[in-house]
């Protein structure tokens, strides 16, 4: 896991379109999940922050969500697919 928590530094023109409470929310939701061991990409950021700017629906959320697990799906060292599956599935 890296030891520093930068992800407004790392992507910082995802966070630009978003008011101060969305963003937040959007790190906040990431700082928790990373404190369990997961280490986003820039396509899992992209997919939390698209929503809270109101660029995406909730289709294309899951859509997006179900492509990462695809791309991830059986590589070593990553299982939260199947964490995820039950909230991943409709």
């Amino acid at each position: 896991m890296d030891n520093r928590f930068d992800i407004e530094t790392r992507w910082p023109e995802l966070f630009e379109q978003l008011d101060d409470t969305h963003c937040r929310a959007v790190v906040q939701a990431l700082a928790n999940s990373w404190h369990e061991g997961w280490i986003p990409d820039r396509d899992d950021v992209e997919n939390l922050v698209d929503p809270a700017r109101g660029a995406i629906d909730d289709d294309e959320y899951m859509r997006r969500a179900n492509a990462i697990i695809e791309r991830h799906r059986g590589t070593p060292g990553i299982e939260y697919h199947r964490r995820w599956a039950p909230y991943t599935e409709r």
